[in-house]
């Protein structure tokens, strides 16, 4: 195990990992954070450098941390070789085994492999799977203009907000999760639509691996195109600062693939994969 922590050799690996686009992106978007002030305490975990087959992107150990907080204790997972992602994953101290935590990755092999060790190690191993999407600097995508309608109040995300969005996140709705909100808003780039009290109707938040996500409108406020407003201004902005513009969408979400088309962001033959690990202690 090399944790990397020469601000040269991450810019390297940064270049390095846009080589093995698409399966290489949430890799990719958690080193651009850690490369432009690390505002996630994040790090880079490698089987070897320069010439790595597997690395990781973790939580740094010092951080802050909360035992049952799989939204922050989340690792990023890229592998040129398979074996060498497992050894990884059972060397020691490469990941924290006793809380509950999450993998993403684009790699279809990737919850076998973590499944595998993590079973050894009597941790229970949740997946979800999405359809990945992503828009290059070279996607044809709408003007923000032709959208805009009667002219909605477009701007951003302040912390104050983050109660709203934790209450109708399908996955929130406790304590970490509004915590975890409340960093997102702190930390990445957000857009949302005000109503003329100042108050949030529809938004979406950036993670930290530079992912499109949580786009939610109220209900009330739906049928007016604000979802397709807000989601084609986040990836330009994120295209903009020079990001990669990355979303997942679930199979069965239909309205939001459509609007996904609309604004012709490409679809990827990748697929999305969040595995979320619970020991037996917090299985109980």
């Amino acid at each position: 195990m090399l944790v990397l922590n020469c601000s040269t050799k991450l810019l390297i690996l940064e270049k390095m990992l846009k080589s093995h686009f698409p399966e290489s992106l949430k890799v990719y978007g958690a080193v651009m954070n850690i490369n432009r002030g690390n505002p996630f305490q994040k790090e880079v975990v490698l089987d070897s450098w320069p010439n790595f087959k597997a690395v990781i992107t973790r939580r740094q150990r010092e951080a802050e941390r909360d035992n049952l907080d799989h939204y922050t204790n989340a690792y990023a997972v890229f592998y040129k070789d398979a074996r060498a992602y497992q050894q990884l994953l059972e060397e020691h101290d490469v990941i924290n085994w006793d809380q509950v935590f999450q993998i993403q990755g684009l790699q279809s092999d990737l919850h076998d492999i973590s499944k595998a060790v993590a079973s050894s190690k009597q941790l229970d191993v949740k997946l979800t799977s999405f359809r990945a999407v992503y828009a290059s600097p070279a996607s044809v995508l709408p003007h923000i203009s032709s959208l805009m309608g009667s002219f909605p109040r477009l701007t951003y995300l302040s912390v104050a907000d983050a109660d709203l969005l934790n209450r109708t996140w399908s996955r929130g709705g406790n304590e970490q999760s509004l915590r975890y909100i409340a960093n997102l808003i702190s930390c990445f780039p957000s857009v949302c639509i005000r109503d003329d009290r100042g108050r949030p109707v529809s938004w979406s938040i950036t993670d930290q691996f530079a992912t499109i996500c949580h786009i939610y409108t109220l209900p009330e406020h739906r049928r007016k195109g604000y979802s397709q407003l807000i989601t084609l201004t986040l990836f330009r902005k994120m295209l903009s600062r020079g990001f990669p513009s990355q979303g997942n969408v679930r199979d069965d979400n239909s309205k939001f693939i459509s609007i996904l088309k609309k604004i012709n962001v490409e679809f990827l033959p990748c697929r999305f994969h969040r595995l979320i690990l619970t020991p037996a202690t917090f299985s109980a």
